[in-house]
């Protein structure tokens, strides 16, 4: 058998690499799980900045740590096991106080199978105050050079009304990262681990997420859901409360 060899370039403000999804990127039915594209997601603004000379330690050593606000990723066709996909990310200006980064996932047909954009805040890793974009002076951000086809990333609010206790995660220690909180990816599993069973094989079209504050070990969160059914949509709020207010706020518009 002929071993394929994968693609990577670096562009004048993105990145683009071929990987290939596997058992333990999918969920039960071997397609991609959420938390596999936020990961995704997070570890692609990493490779983009890699290829720049500008390594995690090197903006440690400016003090300065990107973090991740805001997901909004629209599903075209959910990927699954062993299809291989072309992962392009660009960086897209700044909005206000957040960097901004846009994300296509193709197939080799070259249809985009997945879309996504994001929003991040630049902090002092030592003080961890948030900084202005500004003060990233490192390179110039520009704007992505092409039409994404996703929503835009937004401060999510969860719906007025009763909400349904969904039970108490703590954090644990494998779920944490290099900067020793919970992994933005991993708050897709969370979220799907505590949806009501009928909604987690159902078709998703559009999922947004906002990080209000980092979940550390030990730290066990309060899950919260809002279900919203009408003839032509269903939704689902999730929010996860921790000892300082809420942690993060999930919303999932089922196909």
């Amino acid at each position: 058998m002929e071993l394929q060899s994968f693609a990577q370039a670096s562009y004048e403000n993105g990145y683009s690499r071929q990987e290939e999804l596997t058992f333990r990127d999918c969920g039960p039915d071997k397609k991609v799980r959420i938390s596999t594209l936020l990961g995704k997601m997070a570890i692609f603004g990493g490779f983009d900045y890699d290829a720049r000379g500008l390594t995690h330690d090197r903006l440690l050593d400016m003090r300065m740590v990107f973090l991740f606000s805001r997901a909004a990723i629209r599903i075209h066709r959910r990927p699954e096991d062993r299809e291989i996909l072309k992962i392009s990310t660009w960086e897209d200006g700044v909005r206000g106080a957040h960097m901004r980064r846009v994300y296509e996932m193709e197939d080799e047909s070259g249809a985009v199978a997945v879309s996504a954009k994001s929003d991040w805040i630049l902090v002092d890793p030592l003080s961890r105050r948030i900084l202005r974009p500004s003060a990233f002076t490192a390179r110039q951000l520009s704007p992505c050079p092409k039409e994404i086809d996703c929503p835009e990333p937004k401060k999510i609010r969860f719906p007025q009304g009763d909400a349904e206790e969904r039970g108490v995660w703590t954090v644990p220690w494998s779920a944490l990262d290099g900067n020793g909180h919970l992994f933005s990816g991993n708050y897709g599993d969370v979220v799907w681990d505590y949806l009501p069973p009928d909604l987690r094989e159902r078709p998703v079209r559009d999922f947004a997420i906002n990080y209000s504050k980092e979940a550390t070990l030990g730290e066990p969160l309060r899950l919260l859901g809002f279900r919203e059914t009408d003839q032509e949509t269903e939704r689902y709020w999730m929010e996860g409360i921790g000892a300082e207010g809420t942690c993060f706020l999930a919303e999932i518009l089922f196909a």
